[in-house]
């Protein structure tokens, strides 16, 4: 048999880290171990996304991955980030298995990408990037197609209205979004948090909860676990 080459996944609880672990579970050459996500302490949530970390320990569960947290304070600099992110990284060695690479579901930002290849390269580790350069209109169609089911967490104002925060990632979405709007948010439009889809072992049910808005700019819509077994109307 062939050796599988095992690394992590750098989870964000959103759609692109479906699909990345989805292209990578497809690889004959490769073996997903678990998946490293950074958390914001003080929040208790996905950092920037605002997914709860008890959504988020539903995720892993449901996708059969061990999950490795990289506990962030709230403002965190790229210094700090880094740090936890390494610790992360040096725990899940300790608690997996041995790995040498992580993977991102970055889809085109060069400037994101040289960051994370700097950062590994710093730890000895090799960066891979399932996504990298497709189409996201048609990533977007992917996703949708293949039956996930995710949700709008989080807005940037400044790009897209907020009354997009809650609502259900799918084609009457991509329908309404403005042309500027990237398909899949990689300019930070918007992120998302998946629920339920082929790679799940179960639909883990949420609902709606309470709307923030984050520094006069950031609109977030909570997602709670429990609910009605039907998808949470839009707010």
């Amino acid at each position: 048999m062939a050796h599988r080459r095992p690394v992590l996944l750098a989870w964000s609880g959103g759609k692109d880290s479906a699909l990345a672990l989805e292209t990578l579970r497809a690889d004959p050459g490769i073996t997903v171990i678990g998946c490293v996500t950074a958390v914001t302490s003080e929040y208790d949530r996905v950092s920037i996304h605002g997914i709860r970390r008890s959504i988020l320990r539903a995720q892993a569960a449901a996708l059969g991955l061990p999950l490795v947290e990289a506990r962030l304070p709230a403002a965190s600099d790229n210094a700090v980030y880094e740090a936890a992110w390494a610790s992360a990284l040096a725990e899940a060695a300790a608690g997996i298995g041995a790995f040498d690479g992580v993977a991102y579901g970055d889809l085109f930002l060069e400037d994101v990408r040289a960051y994370r290849d700097a950062q590994l390269a710093r730890l000895g580790l090799q960066p891979l990037y399932p996504l990298w350069g497709q189409p996201t209109a048609a990533l977007g169609r992917r996703f949708i197609a293949a039956g996930y089911e995710a949700y709008l967490t989080c807005v940037d104002t400044t790009q897209l209205a907020p009354t997009f925060a809650g609502r259900r990632y799918d084609a009457t979405l991509l329908a309404d979004f403005p042309a500027a709007v990237d398909p899949c948010g990689e300019r930070g439009e918007f992120h998302t948090c998946v629920v339920a889809g082929p790679l799940f072992r179960e639909r883990i049910v949420v609902r709606h909860g309470e709307r923030v808005l984050r520094d006069e700019r950031f609109q977030y819509c909570d997602l709670v676990l429990g609910g009605d077994a039907a998808a949470p109307a839009s707010p």
